[in-house]
């Protein structure tokens, strides 16, 4: 329990918090104001306002503390005989569970079968998520458990891929993998939460303060479990999924409902699906569109009349296109409207100067522009002249929030920050569309509290607001504060008092 003032002392500027975690003074001022009773904090660094990631899956994190990890497996090949490791702990009809496959880096691209799968885990039913999270590979086991054969028609914003005969391969494209995953075995409440915990720690080490969540209700009830017992590290804003958006209507939840530590904001509806799935709705006609105009716009007319924020995954620029269309008749719909577009990655440049217009927040992740670099000029050279397009969406007035996708990617902030501002021009590829550190530090700091309405409370270190600070020294992390109190740092000297 706080009793006091902190001081926290050596990094710069120097701060104090109260005993309610808010900012009493900051620089030459701090010292007078923690008084000399004040806990006081020995942090080298610089400090500066405390890190957001504005677009994360804690669920797909904790995720990874469960089932098995194919990250970085650089062939078909060696991720099978992961799975066949994996498989061989596991009891005959249990679920072979993983996800971080991603074979547009290995060397036969082709994407993968049912009948590898099938012997790899040994002919029990096996699920795993393709790395952006737009694809799943499971086995004939698995299809059999879910009725999926070739008389199951695509379901409306998916794909069963098939082979010649028309029996399916064993991938299944956006919608289509919940045929599989509503049959799959769910980890019992202490299961997730001991694995959410993990994953949160994960992000205080990256000196993330808050995060913006796109979960299930699944991961919302682990997260307020958490909370009941006091085990948040860091601050969580979560958004709906569309399916619950009825749930939200039926109880009067509005945006900003909750405290400072776990509340609700917007609700999040795909458009379309992504570049490495190849279901990028693109304005050539290619890729899926998963949302409809008829859903998209009746969506939005409750949400608005609801008073909850929209979160619109589009990464294609014909699905970019279709989010503005359907947004720009409700500017202005109610004092906190802060629409917002996820991801954003391939925008034309007849549509870059609605975003300010409209009053439409980019929300993107920097990072995705480093791995997706060969993919998107080997499939869509043309459009990659106006990808990731943060500098030309910037100069177009667009607001720029920033965050990691992960565990689509990783989620350290400093890495997205140099993605955003650096990484163009030592990689020669188009670095007219990059920024300035000091806008990209905007979209993890102020930009990404304002996205979700804590403008007041969050971004910015200054009398008032929450003391949370990132603390960095060079180009690493030394320490996290969260509200005042330290949530992870590197080797800790002993509190003294002044």
């Amino acid at each position: 329990m706080k009793t006091g003032a902190v001081l926290f002392a050596g990094c710069k500027p120097e701060v104090a918090a109260g005993p309610d975690g808010r900012i009493i003074a900051v620089g030459a001022r701090a010292r007078a104001a923690a008084g000399r009773s004040a806990e006081v904090v020995r942090l080298r660094g610089t400090a500066g306002p405390g890190l957001i990631d504005a677009h994360i899956h804690l669920e797909g994190l904790a995720d990874r503390h469960l089932t098995l990890e194919l990250t970085g497996q650089p062939s078909l090949e060696k991720a099978l005989e992961l799975v066949s490791q994996w498989s061989l702990r596991l009891p005959k009809d249990a679920w072979v569970v993983g996800s971080g496959w991603y074979n547009d880096a290995w060397p036969n691209p082709a994407f993968p079968t049912r009948k590898h799968l099938d012997v790899a885990a040994g002919g029990r039913p096996a699920y795993m998520h393709r790395k952006d999270g737009h694809s799943a590979w499971v086995s004939s086991a698995a299809l059999k458990k879910a009725a999926v054969d070739r008389n199951r028609e695509d379901p409306p914003g998916g794909v069963i891929d098939r082979d010649a005969r028309g029996e399916p391969t064993g991938i299944l494209r956006e919608t289509a993998m919940r045929l599989v995953e509503g049959i799959m075995p769910r980890p019992a409440d202490a299961e997730l939460d001991a694995a959410m915990t993990r994953a949160l720690a994960g992000l205080a080490r990256f000196g993330l303060t808050a995060v913006h969540s796109m979960d299930s209700a699944i991961g919302l009830g682990s997260l307020q479990r958490l909370h009941a017992r006091g085990r948040l590290p860091l601050r969580i804003t979560y958004n709906i999924p569309l399916a619950d958006l009825h749930h939200a209507e039926r109880m009067g939840v509005r945006s900003g409902w909750g405290d400072d530590w776990l509340r609700i904001w917007g609700v999040k509806a795909f458009l379309d699906g992504s570049l490495g799935s190849r279901t990028a709705e693109m304005l050539d006609g290619s890729g899926t569109a998963r949302l409809g105009n008829d859903d998209l716009n009746d969506m939005i007319v409750r949400c608005a009349r609801a008073q909850l924020n929209v979160c619109l995954h589009a990464i294609g620029d014909g699905a970019v296109r279709r989010a503005l269309d359907a947004l720009q008749p409700h500017r202005s719909a109610w004092r906190l409207w802060r629409p917002r577009i996820e991801h954003a990655q391939c925008v034309d440049p007849e549509d870059m100067k609605r975003f300010g217009r409209i009053g439409v927040i980019a929300s993107m992740q920097p990072i995705h522009a480093v791995a997706d670099r060969g993919l998107a000029d080997q499939y869509w050279p043309k459009v990659t002249l106006n990808a990731y397009a943060w500098g030309a969406l910037e100069r177009a007035g667009a607001r720029l929030v920033f965050g990691s996708d992960a565990p689509v990617e990783t989620a350290d902030p400093l890495l997205g920050i140099d993605a955003a501002s650096n990484w163009r021009s030592r990689a020669k590829w188009h670095p007219e569309l990059s920024i300035s550190r000091t806008s990209a530090m905007r979209g993890y700091t102020s930009s990404a509290a304002f996205a979700v309405g804590m403008e007041a409370d969050a971004g910015a270190l200054n009398k008032g607001m929450l003391c949370d600070m990132t603390v960095v020294d060079g180009d690493s992390v030394v320490a996290t504060v969260v509200g005042g109190r330290v949530s992870w740092r590197r080797k800790p000297p002993a509190a003294s008092r002044l």
